[in-house]
């Protein structure tokens, strides 16, 4: 009797840490099927949270101190949106009930990259973070009448009046000082710079490859001829990679290649065949938005009467006329410009070098319908409806892929866009028969349906398909501060 009674003590004592093991983890998530676009893994499993990481993942359930049941549900790495202009907390929450755990401003950037964080810390919903922005960089050195007014695109000088080399030379200065307090790239708008010289660009680009950072760029022309076409902008990009040894993302390839898309995506595949760091993104609507004041629109200023009609000024939801658009264009005002086909979108939404980002951004509840809609409409539409993608093919797209951009240059990213032991618990639930978009482009931002939980480095901020009040575990996704 006491050998047993010892044995059994021994028993107790060796099980008691497996207990106390289950017990510990923060959340779980158990019998979800769960997709890692790393691993391929594609089974049910569960998972344990401890500590804002993913500390298990299981075929049995785990037992912890909160418990999601996700029967029924897919579960995912939470999705990294590498583009997105909205970084505030009305953005952040439209953008968490689509999934989004991680919000990125690439394209346009900061020239403050230490203050655009200092703002952000402790009081976001999502992760954030920002390039070293190449246009407001310009903007500052040229005095664009945009920086007072804190607008996000040029007005006047920035975009129209040619840089002196002194000006090249502090604009890059500008640009490598946001890298080394630790930015996530640079960012660069052509078609918002169109004064830009070749040569600039050039030098923007050394900048970067001095930080070994990606060019997160919109090309310079959507034209359809040369000069001034789609082909040569993004042969422009291309040839400043090539020179200076920067890798380069092309945003929105759909809406910066329009009929050219199938040509520019060949280019994009020729050039990493040969060797070079080039990256690009779609995302899954036919028409884009801009400030009606940029550069970009210039060319409506003189074009014929018929191109007005393409225009819907976001705050009324009226389309154009030439006086309209003279009468309306001024800061804070945007527009809807209808200029691409569904057959261009779904080109450059189903093709295998592409990621998938919102360029998104609401005010007041105005905006695209990409914003609140991008993850809904691709798992609804692209997904379940027609098939174009599979489920995995789709969470690779806005998982792993934007990670794998990015972790070269911060290595942190080497953590989010999986599901792994060890990888940040940033993870989001949803339901695959049910998730769609709702955004419409008069009602932007209506919220996609079907994603059930959302969790940000281990904390729970959507519950039941609703923002939970009062959460704000948003961590800066930034590179090393040099």
């Amino acid at each position: 009797m006491r050998r047993l009674f010892f044995a059994l003590c021994a028993f107790a004592f060796a099980a008691a840490p497996v207990a106390r093991a289950q017990g510990a983890y923060d959340v779980v998530i158990n019998n979800g099927r769960v997709l890692d676009p790393e691993s391929k893994l594609d089974a049910v499993r569960s998972i344990g949270i401890r500590g804002g990481k993913i500390a298990a993942i299981s075929a049995a359930p785990l037992k912890g101190k909160q418990t999601i049941d996700a029967k029924g549900l897919v579960v995912t790495p939470g999705f990294i949106d590498l583009h997105v202009h909205g970084q505030d907390d009305e953005n952040y929450r439209i953008y968490a009930l689509d999934g989004v755990t991680t919000a990125l401003e690439l394209e346009v950037g900061t020239d403050d990259v230490p203050a655009f964080y200092a703002a952000r810390e402790g009081k976001a919903l999502i992760n954030f973070g920002v390039s070293s922005g190449h246009v407001p960089a310009r903007m500052t050195v040229m005095h664009d009448g945009g920086v007072p007014l804190h607008t996000l695109l040029p007005l006047d000088k920035a975009g129209h009046d040619v840089a002196n080399d002194a000006q090249i030379a502090e604009i890059r200065a500008r640009i490598e000082r946001g890298l080394a307090a630790g930015a996530l790239g640079v960012g660069m708008g052509l078609q918002y710079t169109p004064a830009a010289t070749k040569y600039e660009v050039l030098e923007a680009f050394r900048g970067a490859a001095k930080y070994h950072a990606p060019v997160f760029v919109h090309t310079r022309s959507w034209g359809s001829t040369d000069p001034g076409s789609a082909v040569e902008s993004y042969m422009e990009v291309i040839a400043a990679s090539a020179i200076s040894g920067a890798p380069v993302h092309f945003v929105h390839i759909n809406s910066t290649s329009l009929e050219n898309t199938p040509k520019n995506l060949a280019i994009v595949a020729e050039a990493r065949a040969r060797g070079l760091d080039v990256t690009a993104e779609a995302y899954p609507y036919s028409a884009g938005m801009t400030e009606i004041s940029s550069p970009l629109l210039d060319q409506f200023a003189n074009g014929p009467d018929s191109m007005f009609a393409k225009l819907m000024l976001v705050r009324t939801g009226e389309r154009l006329t030439r006086a309209t658009f003279a009468a309306n264009r001024k800061p804070g005002e945007s527009v809807i410009l209808f200029l691409n086909t569904p057959e261009m979108e779904a080109m450059a939404m189903v093709s295998p070098l592409t990621s998938i980002a919102s360029d998104g951004r609401v005010q007041n509840g105005k905006g695209h319908p990409r914003t609140a809609g991008t993850a809904g409409r691709t798992l609804g539409y692209y997904v379940r409806e027609t098939k174009q993608l599979t489920l995995m093919d789709a969470v690779r797209k806005m998982t792993l892929m934007p990670a794998q951009r990015l972790q070269t240059v911060a290595p942190a990213f080497r953590e989010k866009g999986r599901l792994r032991v060890g990888a940040d618990a940033d993870v989001t639930v949803f339901d695959a028969a049910t998730v769609a978009d709702r955004s419409t482009y008069s009602q932007p931002a209506l919220p996609s349906v079907g994603f059930r939980y959302v969790i940000v480095n281990g904390v729970p901020v959507v519950v039941d398909g609703t923002v939970r009040e009062g959460a704000y575990p948003g961590l800066a996704a930034r590179g090393p501060i040099k």
